[in-house]
């Protein structure tokens, strides 16, 4: 029996338009011969769902060495993202999918390529990510679907999904760290220049999670609170100023920004602390202060409950300052 029958076959699907960034991410992580890791790395192939040469995007073409006939003797079967988003994936993709899944194969999508994995109903039921632009569009299409689109990457066993184009690269790591172990995962993410694992989710990249514009009376109101932000300000403080009753503003204000106004206070703070955590040196103790929080203890939890991070780990991702004048 030769070689490579013992080891994990790994194929990438392309399709036309294909998503160039994603389809580089599995191939750098499988594709890529790796000797000096002692180990029996995978077996890479590509098949293509369309018959011929497709174009990617970038004005790159690919041709691959195979058809989905190649899924059936994939033990892990990667969708490097969808540009489709508006059609039905084809039905012969779909069941050979299907097919292989039910045979025993490990399905991946990486950011849109969850589209995919939903037309197939094997989610159903299951938890399942994807780049938090398409995440409405995901459950709405798909209500059986469990959407988190917090997270970098969802692991339901057979079926993994993961968040935004570079999400696919912690993916990809945690199928290593999966298959061949936490050692070998953390070589490759060292030869990726990348850490084998990073906290927290994609909540820390979403440009606005949370409504912030209003009209009229309430806009004026937010920007004078904005202007107040470190002071101890609370709701019945904006409600007086807005000169309504607590109970009408607050009725008011979620009309209006889809939020309360406690959340909302809460969330400028944290921009605020992302601000000054990317811009300067100051310590955690007097970021909390500054912007209205008092202690570092509430700014980490509000950080945790908006970001899944740290503050110290937002600011050494995003800081434009060297790491060694950061202050604690």
């Amino acid at each position: 029996m030769s070689r490579n029958a013992f080891r994990h076959r790994v194929v990438a699907l392309v399709y036309e338009g294909l998503c160039t960034f994603e389809f580089g991410i599995v191939v750098e992580l499988f594709g890529l011969p790796r000797p000096e890791l002692g180990t029996k790395w995978y077996d890479f192939r590509v098949c293509s769902v369309d018959t011929g040469p497709v174009s990617a995007v970038g004005g790159v073409t690919v041709q691959a060495s195979s058809g989905l006939t190649s899924l059936r003797q994939a033990d892990t079967i990667i969708v490097p993202g969808w540009s489709k988003l508006k059609d039905p994936p084809p039905d012969n993709l779909l069941r050979a999918l299907v097919l292989a899944h039910r045979r025993g194969a490990r399905l991946v999508s990486i950011c849109s390529g969850v589209f995919v994995l939903a037309a197939t109903g094997l989610l159903d039921g299951k938890r399942a990510t994807t780049h938090w632009r398409y995440a409405d569009i995901l459950a709405s299409r798909f209500p059986k679907i469990n959407v988190d689109p917090e997270v970098l990457y969802v692991d339901e066993g057979s079926v993994l999904t993961s968040a935004g184009s570079a999400a696919g690269i912690d993916l990809c790591l945690h199928l290593v760290r999966r298959d061949h172990g936490a050692k070998v995962a953390n070589l490759v993410a060292r030869r990726l220049v990348v850490p084998p694992h990073r906290d927290g989710g994609q909540a820390q990249y979403v440009s606005h999670p949370i409504r912030t514009e209003a009209h009229g009376g309430l806009a004026r109101l937010m920007d004078w609170a904005q202007r107040r932000i470190r002071h101890s300000l609370s709701v019945d403080d904006l409600a007086r100023h807005a000169f309504m009753t607590p109970r009408t503003f607050a009725r008011r204000f979620k009309l209006e920004t889809g939020t309360t106004p406690h959340r909302w206070l809460t969330y400028q703070r944290v921009l605020c602390a992302q601000h000054l955590l990317e811009t300067t040196d100051d310590s955690i103790d007097f970021i909390a202060d500054s912007v209205g929080f008092g202690t570092a203890a509430t700014l980490r939890q509000h950080f945790r409950q908006l970001l899944d991070t740290s503050p110290f780990a937002y600011r050494r991702r995003f800081s434009t300052r060297s790491p060694h004048t950061f202050k604690t």
